[in-house]
């Protein structure tokens, strides 16, 4: 599958409500596809879909909270990388590229994207039942070399997006006061779990859509009986 276009910038279109609907970008549908059909068939999802996308990554002014645009982007192709879908991922990289002006934040990501690489999830539970679903997981922080490049507090950002991945079980106070001791606000932390949030619910649909295409349903045929004619 060839790469998908770039996101284009927010002060490139005249409005949000201009942006391609990015599940539909991602997952390669176009107008009149059978999975176009599909999709309008549930427009109301598809609706929120796409201005959940907007408010993260187009939000109108004045937007809530200091994270930028770069960020926000770079979380995004973090975490697409972490879940191991590269075209998604190579989607938000190209649109940080754009937007850092070759200040080497993609490659940074890129870099920490091989060096976050694991399956999970893992974590542990409070103490009761559900202890013997504990599992041990490796740990992550930032490389030193990529926490020049991303600054203290891009790189406790995506210490956290990492945790909320692959560790959910182990968010704790201690990973919050990490974060505000970074220079997140509140705000901005609940933007950030936004993003992590979004981003596994956009690569589930768009994996969906995918598979959708490559094995489409088979078309009733006349000759089938009807359900009603079927029963004894």
């Amino acid at each position: 599958m060839s790469t998908p276009a770039p996101i284009p910038s927010p002060g490139a279109t005249p409005h949000a409500a201009a942006l391609p609907d990015v599940i539909d970008l991602l997952a390669g549908i176009e107008p009149g596809d059978p999975l176009d059909t599909i999709r309008r068939h549930r427009l109301e999802a598809r609706t929120h879909a796409q201005a959940s996308y907007r408010a993260l990554f187009a939000p109108t002014a004045p937007a809530p909270g200091t994270v930028t645009l770069a960020e926000r982007l770079a979380v995004a192709a973090f975490v697409a990388g972490l879940h191991q879908q590269p075209d998604t991922a190579a989607f938000y990289a190209a649109a940080l590229v754009a937007q850092d002006a070759g200040a080497g934040l993609a490659q940074a990501i890129s870099a920490e994207v091989s060096r976050g690489a694991t399956q999970g999830p893992y974590g542990h539970y409070p103490a009761g039942p559900l202890s013997r679903e504990n599992t041990d997981g490796p740990a992550y922080a930032v490389g030193e070399a990529q926490r020049t490049v991303l600054g203290a507090r891009l790189s406790a950002g995506l210490a956290h997006a990492h945790l909320l991945t692959f560790h959910p079980r182990d968010a704790s106070p201690e990973a919050l006061q990490a974060l505000l001791d970074a220079g997140w606000s509140a705000t901005d932390i609940v933007i950030l779990s936004q993003l992590v949030a979004f981003l596994s619910f956009q690569i589930r649909v768009v994996v969906g859509l995918r598979l959708l295409a490559a094995h489409p349903a088979p078309a009733a045929s006349s000759s089938t009986p009807r359900t009603a004619e079927a029963q004894p």
